[in-house]
Order: C-alpha cells, then sequence, then structure tokens
C-alpha cells in the first residue's frame, strides 16, 4: 500500500474535519450534538459518509477521507470508547495552555474494548477505489484533552493510550485505510516533552504498521481561543524547528503541516526533506476562500524545500466550524491550485 498515492503527482487530501449536513448536527459548530438518535442516527451517519465523500471526489481531491462524520470531536469521540475513563464527572481543564474545556476523566486502567472507527472505515471503503486516510488522534494530544485522576503521570497514559490507538491502527489497516494520520496539535505547544516521549509514544501507536503514516501538527482549528492565541505568537511561528530534527529521524512516513496564511517560514521544511509533507495550502481559520493561484503560490514555496514526489496539497486543519458553501469553495481551491502547479511541474520535466 505504500506505493498507492506514489503513482499521483501532488496528491491532494485535507487534514482532517469536513462540515456535516445540517441534518445530523449544528453546522457551523465543534462538539455539536447529534439531531438524530438510534438507528436514525447510524443510518444518518452512512448518509453522511456518502456525502461527504461526493464532495471531495466532486471537488477533485485525490486522497479521500471520512471528514470525521460520524465523530462529535477528533479526540474525545475515541476516549469515549475506551476502558478507564469517566465521561459521567467531566472536569473543566485549561487544553493546550489556550482554552478552557469540560472534559472527562481517568479513573483506572485505559484499554480498548472494542474497535471505534473500524465499520466506518469498511463503509468507506467499499464506496470507493480512491485511497483513503483516517486520522486517530494523538497520543499527547488525547492526553491534554483530559484529565488524569489514575496515572498522575502524562509520559505512562500517553503510552496506554498509544496501546489502544495501535490497536484500532491495526484493525483500520486491515479495512482497506491507505494512511494513517495521527493528530497532535499538542506537538506545537509542549516542544519538550515531544522531544522527551512525545515522538516515541508516536511511534508505539505506529508500531507494526504496514501502510503509511503521518503526523497532523498544526495551530488548530480556526475558533477564537486559537486565533487569539496565533495573535500572541509573534512575526515568525518558529515551534517546528525544536521538534523536526526528532520528527525527520522517525519512522512516520508524512508530516501535515499549517502553511498558508500563517506566519511559519517555509524554509523550516528544509529540516524534514526526505519525508513526504501535507502542506497545508488552505487556511481554515477565514470564510474568504483562496484563489487558485494562492493554493499555488504556497505549493511554489513550498517546492523550494520538499521533493515534488514527496509533497501532498493539503488543508491547514479541519474545516468542520466552516459551512459547507465554504468548504467545498476551498477544496475547489485546492485541487485547481494543484493542477496549476502539476501542470508546471510536468511542462518543467518535458
Amino acid at each position: 500500500m505504500k506505493t498507492l498515492t506514489e503513482k499521483l503527482l501532488l496528491p491532494t487530501s485535507t487534514a482532517g474535519s469536513l462540515p456535516k449536513p445540517s441534518w445530523l448536527a449544528e453546522p457551523e459548530k465543534l462538539w455539536s450534538p447529534w439531531k438524530l438518535e438510534n438507528e436514525e442516527l447510524l443510518n444518518g451517519k452512512e448518509d453522511a459518509l456518502r456525502v461527504t465523500l461526493q464532495e471531495q471526489q466532486n471537488s477533485g481531491i485525490d486522497i479521500v477521507s471520512d471528514g470525521e462524520q460520524t465523530r462529535q470531536h477528533f479526540v474525545t469521540t475515541f476516549i469515549e470508547n475506551l476502558a478507564g475513563v469517566d465521561f459521567e464527572n467531566k472536569k473543566t481543564v485549561f487544553i493546550r495552555n489556550r482554552y478552557d474545556a469540560e472534559v472527562p476523566g481517568v479513573v483506572g486502567p485505559v484499554s480498548r474494548q472494542k474497535s471505534v472507527f473500524v465499520e466506518d472505515a469498511k463503509f468507506l471503503r467499499a464506496q470507493t477505489n480512491q485511497p483513503i486516510k483516517w486520522a486517530l488522534p494523538g497520543p499527547m494530544t488525547m492526553v491534554d484533552t483530559l484529565y488524569d485522576d489514575y496515572y498522575q503521570d502524562r509520559k505512562k497514559l500517553a503510552f496506554e493510550f498509544a496501546k489502544a490507538l495501535n490497536e484500532e491502527a491495526k484493525e483500520l489497516e486491515a479495512a482497506g485505510v491507505n494512511i494513517i494520520q495521527f493528530d497532535e496539535p499538542a506537538f506545537n505547544v509542549f516542544l519538550d516533552e515531544v522531544n522527551e516521549w512525545g515522538i516515541e509514544a508516536l511511534e508505539r501507536a505506529t508500531e507494526g504498521l504496514k501502510c503509511e503514516t503521518a503526523v497532523h501538527i498544526c495551530y488548530g482549528y480556526g475558533i477564537k481561543a486559537n486565533t487569539d492565541w496565533k495573535k500572541t505568537l509573534g512575526a515568525e511561528w518558529r515551534h517546528y524547528e525544536k521538534t523536526f530534527p526528532a520528527i525527520q529521524q522517525s519512522n512516520i512516513d508524512i508530516i501535515s503541516l499549517e502553511c498558508h496564511n500563517g506566519r511559519v517560514p517555509l524554509e523550516v521544511l528544509e529540516m524534514i526533506r526526505g519525508k513526504k509533507v501535507m502542506v497545508g495550502a488552505i487556511d481554515v481559520a477565514r470564510n474568504e476562500i483562496e484563489t487558485p493561484e494562492e493554493v499555488a503560490a504556497t505549493l511554489r514555496e513550498a517546492l523550494k524545500y520538499v521533493d515534488a514526489d514527496k509533497l501532498y496539497p493539503c488543508t491547514n486543519c479541519g474545516m468542520a466550524p466552516l459551512s459547507r458553501e465554504v468548504a467545498r469553495g476551498k477544496l475547489n481551491a485546492l485541487s485547481a491550485g494543484a493542477e496549476i502547479v502539476r501542470k508546471e511541474l510536468q511542462t518543467q520535466a518535458a
């Protein structure tokens, strides 16, 4: 499966979530409650998977995903299916040193009792022959999205989560998923811990996988708490510099990054040359739809530091908080911008 995407030049994909249909959940909102129940909810989720697949296909996205249609949140939906986690007595924690959130707690040994997304993956696989990328929360980000009354040790808890993630990932691979992505926005916050144990925990989560693996390291959804935080980061966002050396040496195949409309100096990509890079060329923190030429400009700049056969045009982060119309326009722009650069590369090669 490692060669599936190598036949494509600049294969496009999304970082993660896409807007849910309004009949399934309240639109343009994170953690939105379901509007359906029981059998209707199961059917509604399958319909939403069909819709989000069609949206991606119509926009020309090469590597498709589930758009996270069957989960309320990119982290907690996985956590709530684990033993040892209490969702009844939530507590407030300060997530990623940025905002308060009501979260579940670890009250006993953490373990995965059953598959979480595998049936959804099988359903999506049956709908398409295109490469599929499936996102799971990363161990460090999971640790930062709850409170721990049991282990009281971030590293130890991360490795317990990594074990559960690895079990899920292996079943997703068997279900036909081509790329398994681990979302680690916490990697841009807890920089010392990333090098001390974060990457090691991530590699534990990928252990034994034969499909491609990716880590998504962004600056968060386009919600106010994140955009306010970005304003405090100064003229250049150089967080990647501190963690890229170790990530470059890791066994992770693909690194998914936020590159467009931010303040990340793209020359830092030189530090991970040799890795495949999902270059975020779509800003998810604004409703203005990029032009294809704006996308192309970001990709051309990234090509100075990323080999063409290793560059995957992508979005900066998930688009769940956006309207379907805006998200659709952004996906169209991503595909069109990638096609501009693809033709330029082919012309140069000729």
